[in-house]
């Protein structure tokens, strides 16, 4: 059985070394106790969300007696790695969604690797995101983003930035930080494949590859016109239409298969 993982922040793991006694306290340590039951002799890995991971053996559990203990778990320190980031250069813009289809996204495109996301709202959009909600929303993102990246135990947390509008999008896109990226728009009027523009592409490889998808109402024309006369190009994804909440993720897989990454 695979390893559990616990996130600490970045920073906590610079200074371990192999066979060091490392304390996991806090909330992980909680989660790992009174959660997943971990207890002495098993194996566990630390990460700190910027690619440090530390393995460990737990050679004792204190606190566990007591409803208001704290949790403490030692652990010797077997193995410490720097892990490459393969979701480097891979950024995702999904639009707000109604029914949690967005946080869908978010969640699984974080287990397949996705080094940044960005919440977007878009012209279809249902859901809103306004005022303190805006910074509620992307914190809710943020947190599935790290209770996710624990589940796939990967090494790195993907960004989750603030809410953008579609000028804000054209404007990255354009003159912004996203500038020099290739940007596929997935939209169904589309007359080339997302395959077919990667290829395209491998040539003259970009810095940065951003996926967009639209809510469940789709990107709206004068919006693919926005981002078009920015530098994006729509794609499509075969002939199905695709939910919110899965035209991302697929994409993802798409695109680490075409890049090579899951051979």
């Amino acid at each position: 059985m695979t390893a559990q993982t616990y996130l600490l922040t970045p920073g906590e793991l610079d200074d371990a070394v192999p066979g060091q006694t490392f304390q996991l306290t806090g909330t992980e340590a909680h989660h790992a106790v009174r959660v997943q039951r971990v207890r002495a002799g098993e194996q566990i890995d630390l990460v700190d969300g910027v690619g440090v991971r530390a393995v460990g053996t737990v050679t004792s559990v204190d606190g566990v007696v007591g409803r208001g203990a704290s949790p403490v778990l030692n652990l010797h320190v077997d193995e410490v790695r720097h892990e490459e980031n393969d979701a480097a250069g891979i950024v995702l813009v999904q639009g707000l969604a109604k029914g949690g289809r967005d946080e869908m996204a978010v969640e699984a495109a974080t287990g397949l690797g996705v080094e940044r996301i960005i919440p977007w709202a878009a012209a279809r959009s249902v859901a809103v995101w306004s005022g303190e909600r805006a910074e509620r929303g992307r914190r809710r993102w943020e947190a599935i983003a790290r209770a996710e990246t624990t589940v796939a135990r990967r090494a790195w947390v993907p960004r989750v930035d603030g809410i953008m509008t579609t000028a804000g999008l054209a404007e990255a896109i354009w003159t912004g930080d996203l500038a020099g990226a290739q940007v596929l728009v997935l939209h169904e009027s589309a007359t080339v494949g997302l395959g077919q523009a990667i290829r395209q592409a491998e040539a003259a490889p970009p810095r940065m590859t951003v996926l967009v998808v639209g809510p469940e109402g789709g990107v709206a024309p004068e919006e693919l016109s926005t981002l078009s006369d920015a530098g994006a190009a729509p794609v499509r994804l075969g002939k199905a239409i695709l939910r919110s909440s899965s035209a991302g993720p697929a994409a993802l897989a798409a695109l680490k298969t075409l890049h090579h990454q899951w051979d």
